[in-house]
């Protein structure tokens, strides 16, 4: 017989909310950590909530740690965040009995609060390895993060008093899981890069190779930060319809795509990419979101692609039009599958769901209707082709 925690609630509010997991993913692939939860903290109690644990913490639902014992309790204590990049260097808590009895290098911790301020807990951190973390992309996402949460608990207890604020409630939420999901799925590529060449740096000294690769991180690190303002800009506008495109005329979009295409080359070395880019116009295209497409359909090809076969990667621009493709042979894919090929979190039977969340293909192919444009699929026994094409006014 399972036990009812005095706080199974709060436990089950934050259980049944569908942003909570994603937010938590966002969490540990943006910032390196190890271990991020949502805690209930009182003046007299911790309790786990929600956790997601990649270093064996041990903590689960209903799991409580000694309030004083945590740095959560001087969060709601004095109504203040706690960001530690390493604990060894802060001149704060590096004698602090905290971080030793729990065996953490870097911490954060951002309060959640209801509508009507009262404080509820904290969406929280922590690492054994020291860690970026006084960054403003990295509190700004914290800190909408907790919003977020905050939020959410209101509109469950809303949604139960009011039949008519469900419908409007449900579909925030729907936009924000999306929003947040297509974060924490676009994040994974320009991780993977810097993961790569940070091994790679580590194995001897910095040579022009070591500068190459330190070239192709930081490039990695804007396109992530972008991501961010992206769920930034769609958070502050609570009614956003898709994703926004801004064309501007571009002179150097070979440059960009390949860039992207050096970024997933760094993280999948042994395969080999053919690029054939000829853009002798200007393309009139929002940039970033052309370059995050190309990034969904390499980082495709790449997954579902023969191992030993080159993935084609071609672009073609004219005065009235923009045409990009990526090719890779492999296995066809089942003629059941492409009517449904293009919608969120719909990836078939075919793979195992820690590959992702199936929405590679939906971002593609929303940025590619943001373009007035059409992205399309043809697969044979051959080979299977994505060509994204758009007018080029």
């Amino acid at each position: 017989m399972t036990m009812q925690h005095d706080f199974q609630d709060d436990i089950d509010a934050i259980g049944r909310s569908k942003i909570v997991p994603t937010l938590l993913e966002t969490v540990i692939l943006a910032t390196g950590m190890g271990f991020a939860a949502v805690a209930r903290v009182t003046q007299s109690r911790w309790v786990t909530c929600r956790a997601l644990d990649h270093i064996s913490f041990g903590l689960t639902p209903g799991d409580e740690l000694e309030v004083e014992s945590t740095l959560c309790h001087e969060v709601r204590q004095y109504d203040r965040e706690i960001v530690i990049d390493d604990v060894a260097t802060d001149p704060i808590y590096v004698n602090h009995h905290c971080p030793a009895r729990y065996g953490f290098r870097s911490y954060i911790s951002v309060p959640i609060r209801r509508a009507d301020g009262a404080f509820f807990g904290t969406l929280c951190a922590i690492d054994p390895a020291p860690r970026n973390l006084k960054e403003d992309r990295i509190l700004s996402m914290f800190r909408l993060f907790a919003k977020m949460i905050g939020e959410s608990l209101d509109a469950e207890e809303a949604l139960s008093q009011s039949q008519v604020e469900l419908t409007r409630e449900r579909t925030i939420a729907g936009v924000q899981e999306q929003f947040i999901a297509i974060l924490a799925h676009d994040l994974r590529n320009p991780i993977s890069a810097l993961t790569a060449g940070l091994r790679m740096i580590e194995k001897g000294d910095i040579d022009s190779r070591g500068l190459e690769l330190v070239d192709l991180m930081r490039g990695s690190v804007n396109r992530m930060g972008l991501l961010i303002e992206n769920l930034l800009d769609q958070a502050r506008k609570r009614n956003g319809a898709g994703i926004v495109i801004e064309r501007i005329q571009t002179d150097d979009l070979s440059k960009t795509l390949e860039q992207i295409i050096a970024e997933l080359q760094a993280v999948a070395p042994d395969r080999k990419i053919e690029a054939d880019i000829d853009l002798p116009v200007s393309v009139h295209c929002d940039s970033p979101r052309v370059s995050q497409l190309f990034s969904n359909l390499l980082a495709n090809a790449l997954t579902h692609g023969a191992q030993g076969a080159a993935i084609q990667v071609k672009a073609r621009a004219t005065e009235q039009s923009f045409t990009l493709s990526v090719a890779n042979c492999g296995e066809k894919i089942a003629d059941e599958m492409l009517p449904n090929l293009f919608k969120p979190f719909e990836r078939g039977d075919v793979r195992p769901s820690r590959e992702g969340l199936g929405l590679g293909l939906f971002i593609a192919s929303e940025i590619a209707r943001g373009h007035d444009g059409t992205l399309n699929v043809e697969s044979t026994d051959d080979e299977t082709v994505f060509t994204f094409q758009m007018p080029n006014v």
